[in-house]
């Protein structure tokens, strides 16, 4: 199969990004040069894993979980269907925690997913200790050979539990902050997401009837943990900015602050007493 077959191939099956798929699909299984397959379009690669990968990939099979892997700020992590894949938005949320937090912080992952944000932090900040939470035994074992694999397991603990029980409580000591990138689209939108977010945990997505769910439980819930000064550090959806807002105000948090993305959309609560 030739790079320019491959990129046909995948551009029949309505891949917007078939170019780069292509680049990053004969890098992974052929060992080619992402950057330079293009000049060598001709070129035949036989690869029966390569074979494999693209029927998967015209059936909308995310690229990240055929690689295997995926790069996160500035570390890689092992990607599966059992975790939320990580995206460049989410970086702003490891931004902030990066630079928000005091010196020698506890803080918690809620929704940990692979790990990407609390590893992220760990990596960037050695000084922090992280809790992370999450619902799937086979989710928080992948996160848990994220942390070993990024070099911070030692300063990483994991929990596995719901953080929607109402008897949930995680935390033997206050903490700094928690950080969180919960489910947040609206139960009645995931029908019409684009095809490879079908592929990814729905418990993932899935933010209940108006995508607020864990946004008003957490607060609710977890708001006692915090030590005096500490914060939430939500992701949220792009349109729903006021309603955390008021959400936050609810539950005793005077001061919210919202960041935007790369793309210029509401991404980002920071909600503070």
């Amino acid at each position: 199969m030739t790079y320019r077959e491959l990129c046909a191939r995948l551009s029949d099956a309505g891949i917007g990004s078939a170019e780069w798929d292509a680049a990053l699909l004969l890098e992974h299984f052929c060992g080619a040069d992402a950057g330079s397959v293009a000049l060598e379009d001709a070129r035949d690669y036989v690869c029966a894993e390569l074979e494999d990968a693209v029927c998967k990939r015209v059936t909308r099979i995310p690229l990240q979980y055929l690689l295997g892997e995926w790069e996160f700020y500035r570390q890689k992590y092992e990607v599966t269907p059992d975790c939320l894949i990580p995206r460049a938005d989410t970086e702003i949320l490891v931004e902030q925690a990066i630079r928000r937090l005091p010196h020698g912080a506890r803080f918690a992952d809620l929704c940990a997913g692979s790990g990407c944000i609390a590893i992220s932090v760990l990596a960037e900040r050695p000084d922090t200790y992280a809790i992370a939470v999450e619902k799937y035994p086979a989710t928080l074992e992948l996160a848990c050979r994220n942390a070993r694999k990024n070099g911070v397991e030692e300063r990483f603990v994991p929990r596995c539990a719901d953080v929607l029980d109402a008897d949930f409580h995680a935390f033997e000591e206050p903490l700094d902050a928690i950080l969180c990138n919960p489910p947040y689209i609206r139960s009645d939108v995931i029908p019409t997401l684009e095809a490879e977010l079908f592929a990814e945990p729905r418990a993932a997505l899935d933010g209940g009837e108006d995508g607020l769910l864990f946004y008003r439980r957490l607060l609710q819930t977890q708001t006692r943990c915090l030590k005096p000064g500490g914060f939430f550090l939500f992701e949220i959806g792009y349109d729903q900015a006021d309603a955390v807002c008021a959400i936050g105000a609810e539950n005793g948090f005077a001061h919210v602050e919202v960041l935007r993305d790369y793309g210029g959309c509401d991404r980002v609560a920071v909600l503070s007493r």
